[in-house]
């Protein structure tokens, strides 16, 4: 047996290791994690206070259409606190606007960001400050929710007797790379979190998400609050944590058709929001960030290499591997379809994982340049130090 052959072997059963352990994934989370828009909770006896706020900056383009999905919901006891980031666009008028000509919808004005805090984090932290109500949901500037969608939200929270809901949205892709990205970053990201055990107070799983945190009040005064979140750049995993760490029940459902939100409007966009991923999953480590850039998509890959490693005559390939390498190709497959199917997405750009993993790949190594040259991540306008980053560090995912 060659080196090459060896290590084609081990590659092999690795990759096998890892898209079995995904798929294993998917199906749990298809099985346990429920689909809000088919949930029929009973209505509460009493609508408990719901305050929503969202944290803004720059965010003229999408704000409004957002806001307006907002304000016409039939919540009967509803609260908008938009919280005004530092914009240096239209998007402080807006807000004004809409309080306007609602009385339902308040404004915060951040004029400075205080030391050592994420301006998201800020913002979030003085728009809770701002109300008193049962319930608070944080979520974004770009989200767009369904008619009946906070009815709907709310119900299946009391009715769970969860005091912290995170919602997955609709995610709306403009082109069909970025559809393919999206479908890929699901699938690894319920998987690595392990969504489906996220409900059972006896697993340390976790989740949170930007777009829709639903929190009972009660459930984060017993926490730290945002002060313990102030660096972290996951915040919106890192709030899941923090509720279900001191001693709250989280629960994740799937939002689709009552939810939506574009993930980035563009690839350059994309390219932007990735560069956080330096301090999001990197942990601000260079080598971590490599190991992720090596190792990731060499198994994301192998459903594709091994099969050619398979066809490749010997002393090239390795006939011997053709098992594997249906059993590969079908477990991706498998993989790719489950995960389409439960976010309710086409399967075929699923099917373009070689660009998705190149994109994907290069979005991770300029993320990797750009903190190393910058010493740190530039988020909001502001310079963050990788020191400063890592010493307030909450969410480690694996």
């Amino acid at each position: 047996m060659t080196i090459a052959y060896a290590l084609l072997s081990v590659y092999a059963f690795a990759g096998l290791v890892y898209w079995l352990w995904t798929l294993a994934g998917v199906i749990r989370v298809v099985r346990r994690v429920p689909v809000l828009a088919h949930a029929t909770p009973a209505p509460p006896s009493r609508w408990p206070k719901l305050a929503v706020v969202i944290a803004a900056r720059d965010e003229a383009d999408t704000l409004e259409p957002a806001l307006r999905s907002l304000r016409e919901q039939d919540y009967p006891n509803l609260q908008v606190v938009l919280v005004d980031d530092r914009s240096t666009d239209g998007t402080a008028a807006i807000a004004d606007a809409a309080a306007a000509s609602d009385r339902r919808v308040e404004v915060v004005h951040v004029r400075e960001l205080p030391e050592g805090w994420l301006g998201k984090v800020y913002a979030l932290a003085q728009g809770a400050e701002r109300v008193e109500s049962e319930w608070l949901l944080f979520t974004d500037a770009d989200v767009h929710f369904a008619p009946g969608a906070l009815r709907k939200a709310v119900a299946f929270a009391e009715a769970r007797g969860v005091d912290h809901l995170a919602a997955a949205p609709d995610l709306v892709a403009p082109n069909v790379l970025i559809e393919a990205m999206i479908q890929a970053f699901l699938r690894v990201f319920v998987v690595v979190l392990r969504l489906w055990a996220v409900e059972d107070p006896h697993s340390r799983a976790f989740a949170g998400v930007g777009a829709f945190n639903l929190v009972r009040r009660s459930a984060l005064e017993h926490t730290p609050g945002f002060q313990w979140l102030r660096l972290e750049v996951a915040d919106d995993v890192g709030l899941g944590l923090m509720v279900k760490r001191h001693g709250g029940r989280s629960a994740l459902a799937n939002a689709r058709a009552l939810i939506r939100v574009a993930w980035y409007p563009s690839f350059a966009d994309a390219a932007r929001g990735t560069e956080k991923a330096f301090a999001s999953v990197g942990y601000c480590s260079v080598p971590r960030m490599l190991l992720m850039a090596g190792a990731g998509p060499l198994l994301e890959l192998a459903p594709l290499l091994v099969p050619v490693a398979a066809w490749l005559p010997f002393p090239y390939g390795v006939p011997g591997l053709w098992p594997a390498a249906v059993a590969l190709l079908a477990a991706a497959v498998a993989s790719m379809a489950v995960v389409s199917r439960w976010s309710r997405r086409r399967i075929l750009p699923a099917m373009l994982l070689p660009g998705a993993v190149v994109v994907g790949t290069y979005l991770l190594l300029r993320a990797t340049w750009l903190g190393w040259r910058r010493g740190g991540i530039v988020w909001r306008g502001t310079l963050y130090p990788s020191r400063l980053l890592r010493g307030n560090l909450r969410v480690r995912i694996p």
